[in-house]
């Protein structure tokens, strides 16, 4: 019970905000609507079920008016139910895709919020396959939670119903047991109440395993697929390097725990198949079996028997929801443990960036950036870089360098706001606008205009104005190609890239414009007039590169380090003592 409760109070964190939501209304209005049809459903069948009864007494009684008057009430019905039946669906479905916009949106916005994403990917957290969550597990949870409630909603009002059905005929067909009645009130409904009671200990037995195979199974599933985008996200190097051996080794790996999880499945849902398909086969004859004594014995006539039959079916069915819905409900809560975990996670990150200790990135009234007392620290505690009054004036051009895995990208993250981890202050100036270029550039997939002014909205910024950054940064061929619609970052080499990142420099024309190895990829003559260019460009804008070419020391009118000090490595003006690698900082 307390794993069900459990359950039930995360459906209702993970559901309830929607039906409070700006589209409360609309929800709650088309699920009162369903819930209402399904009512009537049962309705019907309740009527049905009394017709039964009419319609076989007819049968036996050779009485052909009846008989016609039954068959016209039967297509009424019929053709209610069916109408019905319908439109339940087609609104179940539209509530669905409501529904499943709103969360989805809700989740992407908690997600993509304040760099959450990027705080959860640094802390290697449990909720693997983010894309997962978002698409496919919002999708069956929205499609679970309404298929389940709605089919437990209609086994409570069937078995409300139905009881009172079965326990009156209770006493028209009384227990027959040679030659004698033995009068027990409601035998028919304690008989149900068995063997459905029976049927679902058993089913819960031999199922419960699933619960956790179903989570594994998408787990693995989602694994192997980031892994084989993976390897089409960097087919040119795994080519270069004669990788394609190797890939297809762990990527068979991965499909191999995909496959052994499956077998898993396929025995545990052999058995489980073999138990409620028999349970289904004998609860068809075994009310008829109950009753036959009493038939026979001319106790009841045919209808009584027949209806009796579609009764306790009813009231078996809807005890045994547990049953027939087994493994929908495994399914569910596998989604429901998965949303939990990512929600959970969100969360964390979240938190992550305000809770203390905590880099706090202030915005200043001066016009200088400032750093106090900062101390970054790598994700797991280990101190990383310090900085102390130390600031960054505007319009000035400032070369960070050191050794590689020194900090000087995670001095940047912090400056960005997306790095959390550590102690101290970073004061921006107010309504100053920061721009950071890392070496490798990211582009969305879609027009090339777009991608280019990325993060603004298209249409934000003339299409004259993107060809001339374009042709400024040396890439007069893709000026009349703004509308072309392709994945830039495959398309483009990484010198490409570079150019078309400065060229969105160009366009957001930034206060602080941070360059991380941002012409990294270029020859030193085509570095050489990209920084000519930004100054030439943005001569108000303040400059901090990070690089290791000694050629950069001409573009830049400030030279700082961070030079190891025990543990960390601390920034300061200065030249380095010793020589740096080529590597990435």
């Amino acid at each position: 019970m307390k794993n069900i409760s459990a359950t039930l109070a995360i459906v209702w964190r993970i559901a309830a905000p929607y039906f409070r939501s700006e589209d409360k209304w609309a929800g709650r209005g088309l699920l009162a609507v369903i819930v209402a049809m399904e009512l009537v459903l049962v309705a019907i069948n309740v009527l049905l079920n009394q017709w039964q009864n009419r319609f076989y007494s007819a049968l036996q009684a050779y009485d052909l008016p009846e008989f016609v008057k039954e068959v016209w009430i039967f297509l009424g019905l019929a053709f209610t139910f069916v109408a019905l039946a319908v439109y339940k669906l087609y609104l179940n479905q539209w509530l669905q895709i409501r529904w499943r916009q709103w969360l989805t949106r809700h989740y992407l916005g908690e997600w993509l919020d304040g760099a959450t994403h990027y705080r959860m990917q640094l802390k290697g957290d449990a909720a693997d396959n983010p894309d997962q969550r978002v698409t496919e597990d919002v999708k069956t949870f929205v499609e679970q939670t309404l298929t389940i409630g709605l089919g437990l909603l209609s086994s409570i009002v069937t078995l409300a119903s139905f009881v009172v059905i079965l326990w009156g005929l209770s006493y028209k067909a009384p227990l027959y047991i040679y030659g004698t009645d033995i009068v027990v009130p409601g035998f028919l409904v304690w008989c149900a109440v068995a063997y459905a009671i029976a049927g679902t200990a058993l089913t819960h037995w031999i199922g419960a395993p699933l619960i956790n195979l179903n989570f594994e199974q998408q787990r693995f599933e989602a694994d192997f697929r980031f892994n084989l985008i993976r390897v089409r996200e960097n087919s040119e190097q795994i080519a270069l390097l004669k990788g394609e051996n190797a890939e297809r080794g762990r990527l068979l790996q991965r499909f191999g725990f995909v496959i052994g999880n499956w077998y898993e499945i396929m025995s545990r849902t052999k058995r489980l198949t073999a138990f409620t398909a028999s349970y289904g086969q004998a609860a068809t004859i075994f009310p008829y079996v109950v009753v036959a004594p009493a038939y026979f014995a001319k106790r009841i006539q045919l209808g009584d028997m027949m209806q009796t039959g579609s009764a306790f079916g009813s009231v078996q069915d809807a005890l045994s929801f547990f049953v027939t819905a087994y493994r929908s409900l495994a399914e569910w809560r596998a989604v429901i443990a998965r949303l939990d975990g990512f929600e959970m996670s969100v969360s964390a990150a979240a938190r992550g960036a305000t809770l203390e200790p905590a880099i706090d990135v202030v915005p200043s009234k001066g016009e200088a950036i400032t750093l106090e007392q900062l101390l970054v620290n790598l994700p797991n505690g280990t101190p990383l870089v310090a900085a102390d009054a130390f600031t960054i004036q505007p319009s000035e051009r400032v070369l960070v360098t050191g050794a590689s895995g020194s900090g000087k990208s995670t001095l940047f993250r912090a400056m960005a706001g997306i790095w959390p981890f550590g102690t101290g202050t970073i004061a921006i100036p107010e309504k100053a606008k920061l721009m950071m270029l890392p070496q490798r550039p990211y582009f969305p997939i879609g027009p090339l205009g777009d991608a280019v002014i990325y993060p603004a909205g298209h249409g934000s910024i003339p299409p004259e104005k993107i060809r001339d950054a374009l042709v400024a940064v040396g890439m007069p061929r893709l000026a009349d190609r703004l509308d072309e619609d392709a994945h830039w970052n495959r398309t483009l080499s990484l010198g490409e890239q570079q150019r078309l990142g400065l060229a969105r420099a160009l366009l957001h024309v930034p206060d602080y414009l941070f360059l991380d190895e941002a012409t990294a990829s270029l020859d030193e003559p085509s570095e050489d007039r990209l920084y000519r260019l930004l100054t030439e460009k943005l001569p108000q804008a303040t400059i901090v590169s990070i690089g290791h070419r000694s050629t950069l020391d001409a573009f830049h009118t400030r030279k700082v380090a961070l030079v190891e000090d025990g543990a960390i490595h601390v920034l300061g003006d200065g030249a380095l003592t010793a020589k740096e690698p080529s590597a990435a900082g």
